[in-house]
Order: C-alpha cells, then structure tokens, then sequence
C-alpha cells in the first residue's frame, strides 16, 4: 500500500523560507538559474544556516519523537532537482527528519499542494504565494530578514494571527477600507452574534487543534494568539466568530491600532501572519513573519485605508 498523508498536519515549504539561500538568490537574480545551480552544487557540502521558518520547522517536527508522524514537512520550491540536493544535505545535517520534495525549476510549484494535502505553504516568492491563496491553501510570503527566535520557548510553539483577512474573511475590512471607522463599528455591532466568513488561515487553525489537544505529555506544545487592530464593540463578533467554530486560542489581543510589533516582543512568537504589509515590516524586527497576500488591502488598485 503506499503511503498517505491523510491525518497529518503537512507543511509546505520552500527552500529559501527554510534556510538562507539569499546570497545564491541574488546570483540567480542578477544572473540566470545555470549560476544559481552551479553555485548550489559547489556549495553542496556546506551546510545552508537556517532561514526563517527554520525553527517552527524544527519545533513542529518534535510532533514526530516515538515514531508518532503527526507532522509532515515536505520541500516544494522553484529549485532545480540538483539544488535539490543541497537541500536535502542541510537538513540531514541539521537532524531535521525531512523525506520528501518538490522540486520544478523556475515552474509555481503550487499546483502540487492538492496533491499534499497542504495545511500551510510558506514561501518567499510572492506570485506563488497569491496562487497558492486562490487555490484556497493557508499560505504567506515569508520576510527572509526577520529577527530569528533565537531557540526560545524550547518545548512550546507560539504561532500568532492577524484577524480579518487571516482567520477571517475580509468582509468586514471591506467596509472599514469603503466607509470608515464609524461604518465598521455599526457593521460589527449590528452583525455581532453572526459569525464572519472563514479566512485562509481557519483551516489551519484547525488542524492545529489536534495538536493542541496532546496535553501535557506531548513533546511540544502549541500556544496560539489572535492579534488585531479591532477594538471594542468590535471585539465581540471575533471571539462568537471563534466560538462558532469550536476553536479556541490562548490569547487575544484587541489593540485599537496600536502597534503590534510591541505586543508580538512580549508574545515572542515562532511566527506571525498578517495582511498589511505595514504591520508584518515591524513585526518582522520583532521576529518570524509571513505576509498573507488576500483580502482587500492586497488588491491590484485597492484602497490604501489602513484595515481594521
């Protein structure tokens, strides 16, 4: 029989979200793929550093001590199959237990996510990340240069979300974006036992739950945060929308506007997804960041209102 990945969380990932391949992406960048694959291949049997979705990888891949397999990670990326290989050594040096890969020279990778079953695809190249988000997958354009968790919280993973756009659909954003704050308030006041739309990031929450739901003894442990410029009244459709689902988070941030990179230096999380590029620029020196590319505010000619 062959093999399935049918009960786990699968992340896809690309070469340059799991480690730093920046300096061989700018040869391919000002040269051509051919540099770029005989760079990788004299560079075979030296270790890449890690990138920046490095260490949720690592951490998510403890799921899987004692041959339990609830956790898949698999390469997807725009690599050549010989880059491939240089890959495949990094992790194998860095006892990152990583078996599978997708590798399609230059080619969206994307379509391969069905196949996978995808939870999350994590990717520094915008176009797939934007096809992967139409194809209805959880995806982000991560920040290559974010500040790196530097191996804290060893034995918890902290994942934090933005809200509309994130978990939840962009509707109400969309009237905040055409009419303003007041509008956005009645909308949410008037709508607020109606539970909103999901967003890209539901399904993954969800499949995180099972996770979540280890207890004690599992060897990692997941803590999740919902982080939003929605204040009150607004805060009340979010957490019944949460309620709706049977999903819960550990922690819920209504912040009015303020600055999140200031509350997410507290939180400290192995990574944090967003909308607004605004937002993820000073998260990013905050710590691991991905740009969620839907919603309104990422619209080819789309209003430049600030989001709720």
């Amino acid at each position: 029989m062959p093999k399935s990945l049918e009960g786990k969380l699968v992340v896809a990932i690309s070469s340059r979200a799991l480690f730093d391949f920046e300096e061989e992406n700018r040869v391919f960048e000002e040269t051509d793929d051919r540099a770029y694959m005989e760079l990788q291949l004299s560079r075979l049997d030296v270790p890449a550093k890690p990138g920046v979705a490095y260490p949720l990888v690592k951490k998510l891949l403890a799921f899987n001590a004692g041959n339990e397999g609830r956790v898949a990670v698999v390469i997807l990326s725009r690599n050549d199959p010989v880059s491939g290989l240089r890959v495949f050594r990094s992790a194998q040096e860095a006892n990152l237990q990583l078996e599978r890969g997708v590798f399609t020279r230059g080619r969206n990778p994307y379509p391969y996510l069905t196949s996978l079953g995808a939870n999350l695809f994590l990717s520094a190249k915008e176009d797939d990340v934007r096809a992967a988000l139409n194809a209805g997958f959880a995806a982000a354009r991560v920040y290559p240069d974010s500040a790196m968790a530097a191996d804290r919280h060893p034995d918890e993973i902290r994942i934090a979300f933005d809200g509309d756009a994130v978990l939840f659909s962009d509707e109400a954003e969309r009237v905040y974006a055409e009419s303003g704050l007041a509008a956005f308030q009645a909308h949410e006041i008037k709508h607020a036992a109606t539970p909103l739309p999901p967003g890209p990031f539901k399904p993954l929450l969800q499949a995180l739950q099972p996770l979540q739901d280890m207890g004690t003894g599992a060897p990692m442990r997941i803590r999740t945060a919902l982080v939003t410029a929605r204040s009150a009244p607004a805060h009340e459709r979010a957490i019944r929308t949460l309620m709706a689902w049977n999903i819960q988070v550990d922690e819920a941030m209504f912040l009015g506007g303020l600055e999140k990179a200031d509350f997410l230096r507290e939180f400290e999380p192995d990574f944090f997804f967003d909308d607004q590029t605004g937002y993820c620029d000073t998260a990013a020196k905050v710590g691991p960041t991905g740009h969620v590319v839907s919603g309104v505010k990422n619209e080819a000619g789309g209003p430049e209102r600030t989001p709720r």
